[in-house]
């Protein structure tokens, strides 16, 4: 599992040297203890729903051993989430799914659509990781996991990344959707915009961090699924979600990922846990091996044990039992000849993802067959159908893909005739 070298950890709860200067580390951790466990208690007391998130729990080793067996298919496979899905990366191809369009609250998931925006901002050039980022009084106010911005403090958005794509900081996510859009609102805006966008066709977001249980804050276990697999497709940010423990303020304040999976899952590369009281235990897992990778997402998990042995039985599942091979013939395509056109011959090349997700059983199994014309007419526009290619497991075709003229040919004007004639004439040769 690939993981990037980190400053050794720290206690999460170290305070910074500005504030720590006021009062000692220690009257001032007592503090914060015990005014913590005062608000638990009276939340608790009042019958709150919307207490802290706790979603950084110690889960027992046996979770993530290795010593059950793997689901033969899928109708064997038993989870305890009453909604869940596994897919995988390159063809999307979903694998298997229990009520997977039941809309829920996501609780701390929904920041896979705040990362996926801060990325895509990023790689557009409107932000870059050493930019500066300012915190407002209403983000350091977030409850919750956070890394306890201070109003008018700065992160570098590095910082604010890794706090939220490994602890799960929402003051760190409502920052940055300041940065990003002026305010929260606006952001969310572009957070459920983006989600239309992608085809999350039961989502709606109310908020940038999944904090408060909201019963008009949802979504559902195929559209987390359809968003993670955007994330992943930007490599960049698996530097961060493969982080283990780490770093921020300059190695004053320790991060540990919520995500155990990343510790403890032979692949894992990802990528978001989330917890409230109402939505419960969700999680959106990635994990990578031999070049593919798979997507699991549990909601509504009753233990945060329980959503881990989800994700692990689904995510086994996949790697023992399925593989990608590329949906192309095994030899190079020959160029087609074009008739009366200004170039010879056009490369045909296959239409599709490129892709095909198979049984690991029948791989070795397969055929392909190639169909392709011999000659095509100028003129000829490039994703003109010139052919077809399928891959067949016996009597069942697993994929049919167009083969089509990769580039277009314009046909010869008699003027270009013309030319041509007089050039064999004369050079013997065109």
């Amino acid at each position: 599992m690939s993981q990037a070298a980190h400053i050794p950890y720290t206690d999460p709860f170290q305070i910074k040297e500005d504030f720590a200067m006021k009062k000692t580390a220690a009257v001032l951790l007592a503090f914060l203890l015990a005014l913590s466990i005062s608000v638990t208690a009276a939340a608790a007391d009042s019958g709150d729903p919307l207490l802290p998130e706790d979603d950084n729990a110690d889960i027992p080793a046996s979770v993530f051993t290795d010593d059950e067996a793997v689901p033969a298919s899928a109708a064997d496979i038993v989870l305890s989430a009453p909604s869940a899905i596994l897919i995988e990366k390159e063809t999307g191809k979903v694998i298997y799914e229990k009520d997977a369009d039941e809309k829920l609250e996501p609780a701390s998931v929904t920041k896979v659509m705040t990362i996926l925006l801060i990325v895509e901002a990023i790689e557009r050039g409107e932000i870059s990781l050493d930019d500066m980022v300012p915190v407002s009084a209403y983000a350091a106010s977030m409850g919750g996991s956070q890394v306890f911005l201070e109003e008018g403090e700065q992160m570098s958005v590095r910082d604010m990344l890794k706090s939220i794509v490994v602890s799960s900081a929402n003051d760190a996510a409502v920052a940055m959707a300041e940065k990003l859009a002026g305010s929260e609102s606006v952001f969310v805006a572009e957070m459920n915009r983006r989600a239309e966008e992608l085809g999350m066709t039961n989502t709606h977001f109310t908020n940038c961090t999944g904090l408060k249980d909201d019963p008009a804050h949802v979504t559902t276990a195929r559209d987390i699924s359809i968003m993670s697999r955007e994330l992943i497709r930007h490599d960049m940010i698996k530097q961060f979600t493969t982080i283990w423990m780490d770093t921020v303020r300059d190695g004053a304040f320790g991060l540990n990922n919520t995500n155990k999976l990343i510790r403890y899952y032979d692949g894992a590369t990802g990528l978001k846990t989330g917890f409230t009281s109402r939505s419960m235990y969700c999680l959106s897992a990635t994990a990578e091996r031999s070049g593919v990778e798979y997507i699991a997402v549990i909601m509504h998990g009753q233990t945060s044990a329980e959503r881990f042995q989800d994700a692990k039985t689904l995510l086994d599942f996949a790697f023992a039992n399925f593989t990608l091979i590329p949906a192309a013939p095994d030899e190079a395509m020959k160029p087609v000849r074009v008739t009366l056109g200004k170039m010879a011959y056009v490369q045909p090349v296959i239409q599709g993802d490129g892709w095909l997700l198979v049984d690991k059983k029948s791989a070795q199994a397969l055929t392909k067959n190639l169909t392709v014309a011999d000659t095509a007419a100028a003129p000829v526009r490039a994703g003109d159908v010139l052919g077809e290619f399928t891959i067949s497991n016996g009597d069942t075709v697993l994929g049919t893909y167009p083969v089509v003229a990769g580039d277009s040919v314009a046909k010869l004007t008699w003027g270009d005739i013309f030319t041509n004639f007089l050039k064999l004439m004369f050079i013997g040769k065109l």
